[in-house]
């Protein structure tokens, strides 16, 4: 399952669910545009009882405006994920209690993210490249 977080009023920020719009009907994986409410996908995402549920979200690592960093659950509380009504950290925590689940989460590192900004060229150029690459990764099954 690919699980995109972010606001899309909110440039870079947007980059989460400008993946999942990209995703749409390109992928075997369950794709889930969460904007910034990603605690109201929980009862969704139990149902579905994904075996990895990768987070695609604008992360502050203090990196290059548009570099993308792998995170393992444990280092996701390091990060603030400030356009989020719930933290991220207790998302996962939270979607964790009924079964473990393999979460990673794949970070974006944005530029500006100011409300009514648009998406920096560093950050869309990821989003199309990341979202190729995911494509290709999640290629739907071919049914005879």
């Amino acid at each position: 399952m690919i699980l995109g977080v972010g606001s899309m009023l909110m440039g870079d920020d947007a980059a989460g669910p400008l993946i999942c719009e990209r995703m749409a009907g390109r992928s075997s994986a369950v794709v889930i545009d969460a904007g910034t409410v990603p605690e109201n996908y929980i009862g969704p995402i139990r149902r579905a009882a994904p075996d990895v549920l990768l987070v695609v979200d604008a992360v502050d690592f203090g990196g290059v405006v548009g570099r993308i960093r792998l995170f393992e659950p444990g280092e996701i509380c390091a990060f603030a994920f400030g356009t989020h009504a719930l933290s991220l950290h207790l998302f996962l925590q939270e979607l964790g209690r009924e079964r473990p689940l393999d979460v990673r989460l794949i970070g974006i590192q944005p530029g500006p993210r100011e409300l009514g900004g648009s998406v920096s060229s560093a950050v869309q150029k990821t989003i199309e490249l990341l979202a190729a690459a995911m494509e290709t990764l999640f290629q739907p099954s071919v049914q005879p």
